[in-house]
């Protein structure tokens, strides 16, 4: 093989590198927003799950029915 089939050998391969290292790079882009907007999508849940709390929290001290 001689230098310049090796040189064009190694320049084919840097540009299928280059258009993987982009492709990973997008997918990434786009886990990292989702993982962005599940984390406030469950910190809102965790919020209105403490807001509604105390609404249960006093059903559970009720007194027993009476057939008890």
């Amino acid at each position: 093989m001689n230098v310049d089939a090796r040189v064009t050998e190694l320049e084919t391969r840097l540009a299928f590198q280059d258009d993987t290292i982009q492709a990973l790079n997008d997918v990434l882009v786009v886990q990292q927003r989702m993982l962005d907007r599940l984390q406030r999508q469950v910190a809102a849940l965790i919020k209105r799950q403490d807001e509604m709390g105390g609404q249960f929290e006093e059903s559970e001290e009720e007194a027993p029915p009476p057939h008890y």
